[in-house]
């Protein structure tokens, strides 16, 4: 059976010693993030999911959802329950404003609950993940009314939220959008069009559910710049906060999927449904952006959980399992063939998994750190640079946590063998449900294009350059420390091609645009390396630091790190490799050769 233990003690390391969270205290929102009350919170947290949450997790998947006959849908037994204690506990307004009826707390703290909770029961934690968006859309771009009527009801978890983009026409297309929008006499507007792929479009969780949905105002020109934003809510609201009658939107039907069959995914029908425009007519996009941005940070997590919890269980089955012996000599005498463990391909596959996820925690908390910067700080200066690092690094951590995180579900279940293929051993589900983190909140490819067409760019190139300083600068600083001299050394190296890559783009991606769209992925993934390279090389200053303490972790985090930079570094100079040539043969076919 498979089983969870939420990592508590490597979190508070990482915000305790690798990034001082103590050091945030004068910042707003963190005086009240004592080091007591955030071991309080990350431990509750992983009881939560522990002992919560992954009990439901295959039974949910086995389960799934019903839709019945009125449209409503019924979510597997036991999720209302533990939504319930959920929401009781008030983990949906962790990180919401205080004056919503929040805790105010940091945002950093959400993605670790965020990452425990998705471990033990990604299509759970999907239903309030969404409304952590759809609360940020409403606060900054909604009226003080809408604030008012939404926000604190959403914050306490008595009602959840979601975003409605996808169509069956467009799905990273927006500008080809046909829902439309008419106005009404009274202000308000009358929706009708369908929008799919809507994760908890409907549930039995919480009484209300609040849409935010693009749609295209009667008379907008076509196109990204006709589309506006509107609060649509399954039951309308009236001004004194009470329920009023069913709005015109139901759940048409829940998609048949691949995996995270505990989540209602559900086809949307809007046929006159009452809505409130958010923000400004036609700059939907903007207010949905923040909805988008939150969103991927969370799926770049979701990359990361189940990464994390397909390594604890095939960790455990390499110390149980007994297959063959050990090729350098028998090591264990007394059973009848050895462990799975004592086989260095077994380890390759375990190694490549915890050095991944023990420097994508790492790297989720860095700039889940900087989005508290940029939403609290009263300095300009430093709320830019932390904007700056979010445009920056939100594409990578998506796109290459979750490209990773599906890569090492599979090598998880790879070391179970036959039986990893088994339900009853959980590792498939693990698989299944990883998939789509690669496809939704904008498929990676979208994300490479992204980076490198707009990210890259932006501001002279402002973000980039100022994250060469810092690593380089960091590289300076500690080029006397013995032990982080061969770190390093791999780590300048890496930068460099990614210095090189960059300037390449530079100059062949202007002039011919197709060279940039080629290179674009092996660019994020040679980025994501480096990335996660600085993000080791502060792991082992920090575990240096305390390893009089704990000298077993700096051991063990000492191997990790080397075992990157010997194993996973290195493929830097291959995707430099791939950039550099160009898009010509990659453009040579013609569309019915293929």
């Amino acid at each position: 059976m498979p089983s969870y233990k939420a990592p508590v003690k490597d979190a508070l390391f990482l915000l305790n010693d690798v990034f001082h969270l103590s050091a945030f205290s004068g910042q707003p929102g963190f005086a009240d993030a004592t080091p007591d009350l955030v071991e309080a919170i990350i431990t509750e947290a992983a009881k939560l999911a522990e002992q919560v949450l992954y009990p439901l997790n295959r039974s949910g998947d086995a389960e799934g959802c019903v839709r019945h006959s009125d449209g409503t849908v019924t979510t597997p037994r036991g999720f209302r329950d533990a939504y319930s204690i959920y929401a009781e506990g008030g983990w949906v307004g962790l990180a919401a404003p205080v004056e919503f009826g929040g805790q105010g707390l940091p945002y950093v703290l959400g993605a670790l609950v965020n990452e425990f909770c998705t471990s033990a029961n990604m299509a759970f934690t999907m239903y309030p993940g969404l409304t952590q968006g759809a609360m940020a859309a409403l606060i900054q771009h909604g009226t003080a009314a809408q604030k008012a009527l939404y926000v604190p009801k959403m914050a306490s978890g008595d009602w959840l939220g979601t975003m409605n983009l996808t169509e069956p026409q467009c799905g990273t297309d927006l500008g080809l959008i046909k829902t439309k929008a008419v106005p009404q006499p009274d202000g308000s507007y009358a929706l009708t069009g369908q929008k799919i792929f809507i994760s908890a479009g409907e549930h039995d969780l919480t009484e209300n559910i609040i849409h935010l949905v693009l749609a295209r105002s009667e008379g907008a020109p076509q196109g990204t710049k006709g589309l506006s934003l509107f609060v649509v809510p399954k039951l309308n609201v009236n001004a004194d906060g009470t329920l009023g009658a069913r709005n015109g939107v139901t759940c048409g039907s829940i998609e048949h999927k691949m995996g995270i069959h505990g989540n209602a995914t559900c086809v949307m029908n809007y046929d006159g449904a009452r809505g409130e425009l958010v923000g400004e007519a036609g700059k939907g996009l903007n207010a949905m952006f923040v909805m988008m941005n939150e969103a991927r940070l969370g799926v770049a997590i979701q990359g990361l959980a189940l990464s994390e919890v397909a390594y604890q269980n095939a960790a455990a089955y390499a110390r149980e399992r007994v297959q063959g012996r050990s090729i350098s000599g028998v090591k264990a005498p007394q059973l009848p063939a050895d462990p799975l463990i004592v086989h260095p391909d077994i380890r390759r596959n375990l190694m490549t998994i915890r050095a991944f996820n023990e420097a994508a925690r790492a790297l989720v908390i860095w700039t889940a750190l900087q989005s508290d910067i940029a939403r609290c700080s009263p300095d300009a200066g430093a709320r830019q640079v932390a904007e700056d690092h979010l445009g920056l690094m939100t594409p990578v951590l998506k796109a290459c946590l979750t490209d990773w995180g599906f890569e090492n579900c599979v090598r998880a279940q790879q070391i179970f063998g036959g039986h990893g293929y088994i339900a009853e051993w959980g590792m498939e589900q693990f698989v299944r449900d990883a998939r789509i983190a690669m496809i939704y909140e904008g498929a990676n490819g979208i994300q490479a294009l992204d980076l490198v067409g707009r990210k890259l760019g932006a501001n002279g190139g402002r973000a980039i350059t100022a994250l060469f300083h810092e690593v380089m600068g960091f590289i300076k600083a500690n080029e006397a420390d013995a032990g982080l001299k061969p770190h390093l050394t791999a780590l300048t190296q890496a930068i460099g091609h990614l210095q090189q890559a960059s300037m390449w783009f530079f100059s062949n991606g202007l002039a011919k645009p197709d060279n940039a769209a080629a290179g674009a992925y092996d660019y994020m993934h040679l980025f994501g390396r480096v990335a996660l390279g600085f993000m080791w090389v502060k792991i082992i200053r920090a575990a240096q630091e305390s390893g009089a303490a704990e000298p077993e972790r700096l051991k063990a985090k000492q191997i990790l790190a080397t075992f990157f930079f010997e194993r996973i570094v290195p493929e830097t100079s291959v995707l430099l490799a791939r950039i550099m040539a160009g898009a010509d043969t990659l453009m040579a076919l013609d569309a019915e050769q293929f």
